[in-house]
């Protein structure tokens, strides 16, 4: 095996030997007792002509070739959420490219997606009121349902700048709810993942806003397939989930308890909607292919060493998270470069990529090894490295 020098926190160099991959299975051959949603990064072009900062380039074929990865493996794609970078390098004419390119190959695949829609073409600071909120969801919706797109209703920054309580959240998201063609996934993100999202359902009481979105669910239950609660808080995850009507599920957003919660409780479990899940997707596919077996141990087996590389991506700053499954892709050759939408590459440090590259070879992540040294070097070396 490949052995690779590497820095530690000290300042010192220590020589890494790589070792032997799990060898996951490229596809999922039986069907899965948990929905598993993983939300899909963007490959970025590099050869674009454009200033990142200022314009998304995209490879679109990339892009869909990794899709058809994740269909392939048995997984669903969240597209244009949060892990494409959606409004922070990612605008919403792009967006919607991307989930038209992205249900065209699903239908060719038969593969699972579902798409966010949100209010992210409306700056916050020109939203003027509930109004201005309401109408942006609506011409979200009515482009992607237009597509035949299943909807994420994403969390709005808009929404949080301008609401003056729970009662404007009831307003906005009865509104939406009553008009959508089919059941969405509701999306509770915390503001450790989107820092303008703090105080959502009008309150920063978590409890509070807990209730909030558990009565507006109860209300419109029949236009809910289920809340992705996205708080790294288990606890908070399992209270919510017990007190979900009926048929509504709980998708867990959980990229540090993911296994226990997707295990579940004995009473009730999470399904997954994981940017995380981008990142191992073979882990997570081959882990869910041995709970489906009822082998319980097997899938703890494989997602447990998956768990300190996710706390460790996910690490605060969270929204920083991008740059890590990016990062993941590149060493398991899903792309031929660490460049990013937005030059979100560089959000980074050199010394949280090399501890990534030692917990992804640890829980048995990366494919090919030396592949992964020879680039986990070239990195370096750009780094001042050598």
């Amino acid at each position: 095996m490949p052995t690779i020098r590497l820095p530690r926190p000290d300042r010192s160099i220590e020589s890494y030997t790589l070792a032997p991959p799990r060898g996951f299975p490229a596809r999922t051959e039986r069907p899965l007792t948990r929905i598993a949603f993983a939300a899909a990064h963007m490959v970025a072009d590099p050869f674009a002509d454009c200033d990142p900062w200022l314009a998304p380039a995209i490879d679109w074929d990339r892009t869909i070739a990794f899709r058809e990865h994740l269909w392939d493996l048995g997984l669903g794609v969240a597209e244009a959420m949060d892990t494409a970078q959606r409004g922070m390098g990612l605008d919403w004419p792009t967006s919607l490219e991307l989930i038209r390119r992205s249900q065209s190959a699903a239908k060719v695949r038969g593969g699972v997606i579902a798409c966010g829609a949100g209010t992210d073409h409306l700056p916050p600071e020109n939203a003027r009121s509930v109004d201005d909120v309401i109408r942006a969801y609506e011409e979200q919706i009515e482009a992607i349902e237009a597509l035949d797109g299943r909807i994420i209703l994403m969390a709005s920054r808009a929404l949080a700048r301008v609401a003056k309580g729970p009662e404007d959240y009831a307003r906005v998201y009865g509104r939406i709810l009553s008009q959508v063609k089919q059941p969405v996934i509701l999306h509770w993100l915390g503001d450790m993942f989107d820092p303008a999202l703090a105080g959502y359902w009008g309150t920063g009481d978590v409890d509070a806003a807990m209730d909030t979105a558990l009565s507006i669910i109860g209300d419109f239950a029949p236009k809910v397939d289920g809340i992705k609660i996205s708080l790294l808080d288990k606890d908070k995850e399992i209270v919510m989930r017990r007190r979900l009507p009926d048929g509504v599920r709980m998708y867990t957003g959980d990229d540090f308890n993911y296994a226990e919660l997707i295990a579940g409780d004995g009473q009730r479990h999470s399904d997954a909607l994981l940017g995380i899940f981008d990142a191992i997707a073979p882990a997570a596919a081959a882990a869910l292919a041995h709970l489906a077996e009822g082998d319980e141990a097997g899938f703890h087996d494989i997602l447990a060493p998956t768990v300190p590389l996710s706390r460790h991506i996910f690490k605060a700053p969270t929204r920083f998270y991008k740059t890590g499954v990016v990062f993941m892709a590149y060493l398991n050759g899903h792309q031929d470069h660490f460049t990013m939408v937005g030059g979100q590459e560089s959000t980074r440090s050199t010394l949280h990529l090399a501890e990534l590259f030692r917990l992804a070879d640890k829980a048995g992540l990366l494919s090919d090894p030396d592949r992964a040294a020879q680039r986990m070097a070239a990195v370096l070396a750009v780094r001042g490295i050598a």
